[in-house]
């Protein structure tokens, strides 16, 4: 947040770096920022996700999409809901009205981590240089995550339709973005 209040893009003064990846690169990788992401913790028992309003998803590193929102299987009794920027009391809302009377922890940590969106035929092979995932299609693929590694940092992967959205602490998103654009 800044002194105003108002809360503050962590890459904001990145954007130019980050849209100068494509010309770097030779098309080969885009990157781009995905400010303000929503972002919602839930613990729940397992046995209790078809109560959730929005679709859990129960096999290990997997994500569901309902409409304009994602969830991301981070364990087995822990999901982190994505959504559309500054819709956190919504869907934290939506939640506790579903598992009223559940033991369950529901948190907005939009705050807690910035997204970066890789694109391009060489975001594999860039994210390969530092993460230790087989990353190769027959492993890695379109409605997966994992939680990662990626040059020493702890990172949220999510594979996308043709991206990769990387999900970083605020405070290494600088660095994260160097090492990206190193690895070009």
């Amino acid at each position: 947040m800044t002194g105003d209040g108002f809360v503050r893009d962590p890459l904001q003064a990145r954007a130019l770096d980050m849209a100068a990846a494509a010309d770097r690169s030779g098309g080969r990788l885009t990157l781009d920022r995905e400010p303000f992401l929503t972002q919602v913790s839930l613990r729940l028992d397992p046995s209790l996700a078809s109560r959730s309003p929005f679709p859990l998803p129960l096999e290990p590193n997997t994500v569901t999409e309902d409409g304009s929102h994602e969830v991301l299987w981070l364990g087995p009794d822990e999901w982190l809901v994505l959504g559309e920027p500054h819709t956190g009391a919504q869907i934290v809302e939506a939640l506790e009205r579903a598992l009223a009377g559940e033991h369950r922890s529901v948190i907005d940590v939009s705050a807690n981590r910035v997204a970066v969106e890789l694109g391009g035929t060489g975001r594999i092979a860039v994210l390969a240089t530092g993460c230790g995932l087989d990353l190769h299609p027959r492993s890695w693929r379109g409605g997966m995550c994992a939680q990662t590694l990626f040059a020493k940092t702890h990172v949220i992967l999510q594979e996308r339709l043709n991206a990769t959205r990387m999900l970083v602490r605020p405070s290494f998103a600088d660095y994260l973005v160097d090492r990206l654009l190193v690895g070009l």
